[in-house]
């Protein structure tokens, strides 16, 4: 199917534009009530409303359009109503763009021990005080409603993508469409938050088939849809096919959010194959552990040969850490001042927003082929790229 640019879709909550298109990959714009978005779009997580070690002003200065907070954390503390009372989560952080609230499902995997599942919900044991929640379809709904993202999504059943049990996906992908029905039943401000279906399915392209034709007609309720249960440690070339199944078959006039997603490279590959919007801890959490991302992969500041070496992190980054601070600088931090590791997650959000932006610019300019080719081969000098990478961006009709 081919992609219409500059055309006007939406809803009341989510106007959206594709500006440009080349190959599979799209530069698209999503109007908020408040704010507007270009995609391709990373999301950093806030998990109950922001970013560890970074202000909301930082944010900004790194160029987020985005940030995503949490639904189950967030009514476990600060609590739903006490936001609401505030004017919302935005208010409450002092954050002026716009914001993403998760479910809750996909503590259905980082907190399984504390889960009990069931057709009602999932009932969990708080990590906090051992108090038990249980999150519904409509209490998601309700708490997200008060929250006030400008993007909720829809409770789902998520099973690991590592899990070996086919009847639990099978099981999964099926509650989630009659919990979609519970969620579009439930939501209560349509024209000022914009609820996104979610694609599950663990690997099995099926199942992630059927979900697809079952929300396809849920789709006016729907102004956005997001591919989950991925980014476990499932296998990569899994992955890809999984994604670029999901891109091709979801509407094309809406926007398309690959979960959990945010590694440099996966970006890339994700948006070759028509993805939109991505979310991960993985720039703050691996700036905790004194690791800083650059066009080449990785850069460990801990190591004995950063000492002495009086570059910036990247010579090409026009953030402020690479401006005033060497990689000397901050080896010599990084195990001693926490400041270290918030130098460190401002560079890497930095990153990622600038590799975005350069997506983004290549996709309008007609270039993406071009500009994943070099990515690639920055990454890969030697030429050895794995398997998975070469299969996953044949798809997408560019060979590396």
């Amino acid at each position: 199917m081919s992609t219409p640019t500059n055309a006007l879709f939406g809803s009341k909550s989510l106007e959206f534009e594709i500006i440009a298109a080349d190959g599979r990959a799209r530069a698209t714009r999503l109007g908020f009530n408040s704010c507007t978005c270009f995609s391709p779009m990373f999301m950093p997580v806030g998990t109950q409303g922001s970013v560890k070690g970074l202000t909301s002003k930082q944010m900004e200065e790194v160029g987020c359009q985005m940030i995503l907070g949490n639904t189950y954390h967030l009514e476990n503390r600060p609590g739903s109503s006490l936001l609401q009372h505030l004017g919302g989560l935005s208010t409450f952080v002092d954050w002026n763009r716009s914001s993403l609230t998760d479910s809750g499902g996909f503590q259905m995997v980082s907190l399984l021990d504390l889960a009990d599942i069931s057709e009602k919900g999932v009932s969990f044991q708080s990590p906090i005080d051992g108090k038990q929640m249980l999150l519904t379809p409509e209490r998601s709904m309700r708490i997200q409603n008060r929250i006030g993202a400008n993007v909720i999504m829809a409770l789902d059943d998520v099973v690991s993508s590592v899990c070996l049990e086919a009847k639990r996906f099978e099981e999964a992908t099926h509650r989630t469409l009659r919990w979609i029905d519970r969620c579009i039943a439930a939501h209560q401000r349509p024209s000022e938050q914009a609820l996104f279906g979610i694609i599950q399915g663990g690997v099995d392209l099926r199942l992630r088939s059927t979900c697809i034709e079952e929300m396809n007609t849920r789709d006016a309720h729907l102004p956005g849809y997001a591919i989950g249960g991925l980014a476990g440690g499932e296998e990569k070339d899994a992955f890809c096919r999984v994604v670029a199944q999901c891109a091709s078959k979801l509407p094309v006039n809406k926007p398309r959010y690959v979960m959990g997603v945010g590694y440099p490279l996966d970006l890339v590959v994700c948006s070759a194959l028509g993805a939109d919007l991505y979310d991960c801890v993985y720039p703050s959490r691996t700036a905790r552990f004194g690791t800083a991302l650059v066009p080449e992969g990785t850069l460990r500041l801990k190591t004995a040969a950063m000492a002495a070496d009086y570059r910036p992190i990247d010579d090409a980054c026009d953030c402020l850490v690479c401006q005033k601070y060497s990689r000397a600088h901050l080896h010599a931090k990084i195990t001693k001042e926490p400041h270290a590791a918030s130098l460190l997650t401002y560079h890497n959000m930095r990153y990622q927003m600038r590799l975005c932006d350069e997506m983004r610019q290549a996709i309008i300019s007609q270039q993406f082929q071009e500009f994943v080719q070099s990515f690639v081969r920055k990454q890969f000098p030697n030429n050895m790229v794995p398997e998975w990478l070469r299969e996953g961006l044949s798809s997408a009709e560019i060979a590396v």
